[in-house]
């Protein structure tokens, strides 16, 4: 019988050979998939409605609330380059998969504790072990979000031309993933949360975990698994830096070439990557300096490869993009905190016995992607690859800033909307009632919602596809990273601009600031509100000027690839 073919860097479980045929392909990475869409399903609804939980239980006012939660949202996805770092060098990534939902779990059953036992939900104590529950919850989410993307690719192999397309189909399939998970979580576990209590609903993202580890644990036998060597991406990019400033002395030399570069075909592996020699950011070719043949070429502290060395400019490059996503999740963090503060006041009613919680809301983004993803896959992308002859329809940078200016649209929505609402609050005499639901129903809000699902289709999946083609080989393990680490930014920057603001207005305005208290009938969210929709059309030109500029990677033959020779934003 013919021995089926050895996947090169990969093993199994047993640390055997990963073999074709037996290991990996498209029926493993389903399990993945679907431990994806139960850790998102357990996640989301934390997530949506923790907001309620620290102002209605733990009684802190609106805008402490509003900065714990986006501390804790920043807090996990910054995590995850150190996740990402440990999973690629040291643990493996399905060992930091499964270590990171485990962790995960552990920290939704202690949620559940919290909220079935204490007793005295504001005390010092319970504080304490409620923010060490979330903290679990978003050290093991960071874990689970750096290294299972990875792990389900793991699956693929680059060379088969099928496997190839299924590992295009995976990345489709995981974002649809996330949403159906997302559905669940924002309408069956919100409503359990609300409706039979919070100790409830923690249960419920409990045992979705639960799920999740059996599920993924499941397809261990069938797993390629990637093959770990102590050495890290991320490692080499910081050795650049230093090496460049040990060498800052040194002249470089006039012709490239003389850079050091280790020689194609002495290398063992043939995945070692070669990229050419630019000449952006030369300071950084201080690390390929070598003095004299004799130099100690095996410290790469002292030493790096050209290649090394682009792989570091790369990064720089994409620095300005980088930065320039970071506000879109500054609009984010308000949908999530103060918009859901808004429904709270609002009517939730659908029919005369039915109410739909307000933390369910992104329900409409949400289901909005579902459908939408898939018409933008084979419907738009036909038609614009038609018309643009990009294979993408449109530019990975065009992408992202149709997203920008959608989200700017999606502050301004919001503003007006608030104005309503406080305007109806006045003319009933509700001002200070801020407990009782107004007369005015919560799908105003579904407006600001809705837009900005279109924007996060545009920018999010745009970025990680543009830090994906972006990236060199032996770091595109980190590029999704970019995206979680730019949210993460985008979160703090929230808690920031939150406090900037109250201290800024608190002399001028009854509330003692835009934002403080938690009468919000009382406050000035729409002033907030289109303070950050003109941030947010100011970031959106700024990105004109910097993607314009943008210089797209070059392949190893020095060519562009074929989105970046067509278009710019």
């Amino acid at each position: 019988m013919e021995k089926s073919e050895i996947i090169e860097g990969k093993v199994n479980w047993k640390g055997e050979a990963a073999r074709k045929g037996e290991h990996g392909g498209f029926q493993p990475s389903v399990l993945i998939l679907g431990a994806f869409a139960f850790e998102s399903m357990a996640t989301l609804a934390v997530a949506v409605n923790l907001m309620t939980y620290f102002t209605g239980v733990m009684r802190f006012n609106v805008a402490d609330s509003a900065n714990q939660l986006t501390n804790l949202l920043g807090t996990s996805y910054i995590l995850t380059i150190l996740a990402a770092f440990l999973a690629d060098a040291y643990v493996g990534r399905f060992r930091a998969v499964i270590f990171g939902a485990s962790i995960e779990l552990l920290g939704f059953g202690l949620l559940s504790l919290h909220a079935h036992y204490s007793t005295v939900k504001t005390s010092g104590s319970s504080a304490v072990h409620l923010f060490a529950a979330l903290y679990l919850v978003a050290f093991g989410s960071a874990g689970v979000k750096a290294a299972l993307p990875s792990h389900g690719a793991d699956q693929f192999d680059d060379k088969d031309p099928k496997e190839a397309e299924q590992k295009s189909s995976f990345f489709n399939w995981l974002l649809l993933a996330v949403c159906v998970g997302g559905v669940v979580s924002l309408t069956f576990v919100v409503w359990i949360q609300v409706n039979r209590g919070w100790d409830w609903g923690f249960a419920v993202s409990t045992f979705a975990m639960i799920f999740a580890v059996i599920i993924l644990a499941a397809g261990l036998p069938r797993y390629r698994i990637h093959v770990i060597d102590g050495s890290s991406a991320l490692t080499e990019i910081v050795q650049v830096f230093v090496a460049a400033i040990r060498n800052r002395k040194l002249q470089l030399p006039v012709n490239s070439k003389e850079l050091f570069e280790i020689k194609e075909g002495t290398v063992a592996s043939p995945d070692v990557e070669f990229l050419p020699h630019t000449d952006d950011f030369r300071f950084l070719d201080k690390a390929a300096i070598q003095t004299s043949l004799t130099d100690d070429v095996s410290s790469p502290w002292k030493l790096c490869r050209v290649t090394q060395v682009e792989n570091a400019k790369i990064l720089l490059n994409i620095l300005p993009i980088f930065c320039c996503s970071i506000v879109m999740t500054l609009c984010l963090a308000q949908l999530q905190t103060f918009s859901i503060q808004q429904g709270v006041t609002m009517d939730t009613s659908i029919t005369d016995h039915f109410k739909i919680p307000p933390a369910s809301l992104p329900i409409i983004p949400v289901t909005f992607l579902i459908v939408i993803v898939p018409i933008y896959d084979r419907a738009f992308v036909p038609f614009a690859r038609r018309l643009t002859g990009i294979p993408t329809g449109i530019t990975y940078l065009q992408r992202v800033g149709v997203g920008l200016i959608l989200s700017s649209l999606s502050m301004a929505v919001a503003a007006v909307v608030e104005v309503k609402r406080k305007r109806v609050a006045k003319d009933h005499g509700m001002i200070d009632a801020p407990t009782l639901p107004l007369p005015i129903s919560v799908f105003w809000l579904s407006f600001q919602f809705f837009i900005f699902g279109i924007a996060d289709m545009f920018t999010y999946v745009g970025l990680l596809e543009f830090f994906y083609s972006q990236m060199p080989k032996d770091i595109k393990s980190l590029s999704s990273c970019f995206l979680w680490s730019s949210m993460a930014l985008g979160y703090f920057l929230s808690t920031i601009i939150v406090n900037v603001v109250n201290r800024a207005t608190e002399d001028i305005t009854r509330s003692r600031g835009w934002l403080n208290g938690n009468n919000i009938n009382r406050g000035h969210l729409n002033l907030f509100y289109w303070l950050l929709s003109v941030l947010s059309l100011f970031n959106f030109f700024v990105y004109l000027m910097v993607s314009r500029r943008y210089k797209y990677r070059k392949d190893i033959n020095g060519a562009a690839s074929a989105t970046a020779r067509e278009g710019r934003v």
